[in-house]
Formats: structure tokens, C-alpha cells, sequence
């Protein structure tokens, strides 16, 4: 155990100045990962449940309950937040308003995926610099070899080991860092991307059910 730890010390400076930056790269990465990961296992994304759940309330023309229901999930709950700005729409009423349902729910959904989206724009940066970054190392390293050899009376392996040493290290570790960045990034928005994809199927169905209620509900009321 001591002995790793003294290798990744020894690593660390061996790799030179550049390292100090690709350290607050790799904090920066795992801190966003790690963040992300609590805030989507915070949040249930599912949506199919739900969804038919909600058009079971409507379909009873129990828009009430329907209401109720979704207002209880909407904290925890990405899905309810957005059909739920669907069903304050649906009022019997009023004719129910199809391009202001619509709106409505793109604007909360908007918003949902905005706050799951949070942080990515710094993944997706971190996991571009920090392969640049550790390429500086290289050229650096590079140049502090080149440097002793020309210092030097006699060249041996020993004169350049250290500015190789930075030059490979920094590399290694920028990759690293890129690597990791780029799988949160890809894992985090295929659900992100997967869950948008069911809520507006959701919605459209919703939207769908809706207008055929409040449509119902008029041509009733017109005969009655």
C-alpha cells in the first residue's frame, strides 16, 4: 500500500509542472461523475408507468386524480413534472388547448433535461483538454531531453530519462482523464437521450387522449 502511494507520488513528479493541471482535471472529472451519478440515482427516470398510470386517471375523466397523482411523484419524478403540466390543461370546462398543452410540456421538459444535462459541457471539455494538456507534457519533456543531450559531453540513457519520463507520464495521465470524461459523458446522455425519447412518446399519446376527452366532453354537452 505505502509502496504504490510512493509510486504515483514519484509519477506525479517525474511528470513534471503539466501534472498540476492534469490532477485538477482528473478532480474535476470525478467530482462531475460522481455527482451526476447521485443526482440520476435521485431522480426516477421511469416514464412508461406513469404514463399509463395518468392515462388511466383521464381515460376515467378523473383529471383530479390524475393531478393528485403526479403532483405527489413531481419531486423525485422528471416524467410527472412534464405530463403533469399536460393534465392542469385539461379542464372539463374549457376546450382543451392542444398547442398550449404542447408548449407547456416542451417547456418543462426543457427544463428537466436541462438540470440532467448539468455538467456535461464540462466533461465534454475536460475530456478534450486534458489529452492537450498532457501532449504539452510531451513536448515539454521532450524539449528538456533534447536540451541534456545537447548540455551534455556524452549522451547516455540517463541524461534523458527524466524529460522522457514527463513526456510519457503526461500523456498517460491526459488520456486517462479523456477517457474516463468521454464514458460518463456517452453513458450519462444515452439515458439522458433515452428518457426524452419516452416522454415525448408519452406526451404524445397524453396530448392524443386529452383532446379526444375534452372533445367528448363537449359534443355531450352541446346535445345535452
Amino acid at each position: 500500500m505505502d509502496s504504490a502511494s510512493f509510486s504515483l507520488l514519484e509519477l506525479f513528479k517525474l511528470g513534471g509542472v503539466v501534472m498540476w493541471p492534469l490532477l485538477a482535471f482528473s478532480i474535476s472529472v470525478v467530482a462531475i461523475t460522481i455527482e451526476r451519478l447521485f443526482y440520476f440515482l435521485n431522480h426516477n427516470l421511469d416514464v412508461e408507468e406513469i404514463s399509463q398510470k395518468t392515462m388511466d386517471f383521464v381515460r376515467e375523466k378523473n383529471f383530479s386524480g390524475a393531478d393528485e397523482y403526479l403532483s405527489g411523484l413531481k419531486g423525485k419524478n422528471m416524467a410527472a413534472r412534464v405530463l403533469l403540466s399536460l393534465v392542469l390543461h385539461a379542464k372539463p370546462e374549457t376546450q382543451f388547448n392542444e398547442r398550449r398543452a404542447e408548449k407547456a410540456a416542451e417547456t418543462e421538459a426543457s427544463n428537466c433535461i436541462n438540470s440532467l444535462e448539468n455538467g456535461f459541457n464540462f466533461l465534454t471539455a475536460l475530456g478534450s483538454l486534458s489529452p492537450l494538456t498532457g501532449f504539452l507534457g510531451t513536448v515539454t519533456g521532450m524539449i528538456g531531453a533534447f536540451r541534456s543531450i545537447a548540455e551534455a559531453t556524452e549522451v547516455n540513457a540517463q541524461i534523458v530519462a527524466n524529460g522522457i519520463y514527463e513526456a510519457l507520464i503526461t500523456t498517460v495521465f491526459g488520456l486517462i482523464i479523456a477517457i474516463i470524461a468521454m464514458i460518463s459523458h456517452s453513458v450519462f446522455s444515452y439515458i439522458v437521450d433515452r428518457f426524452a425519447a419516452k416522454v415525448e412518446g408519452a406526451c404524445t399519446q397524453l396530448i392524443e387522449e386529452l383532446s379526444i376527452e375534452s372533445e367528448n366532453h363537449h359534443a355531450k354537452k352541446a346535445h345535452g
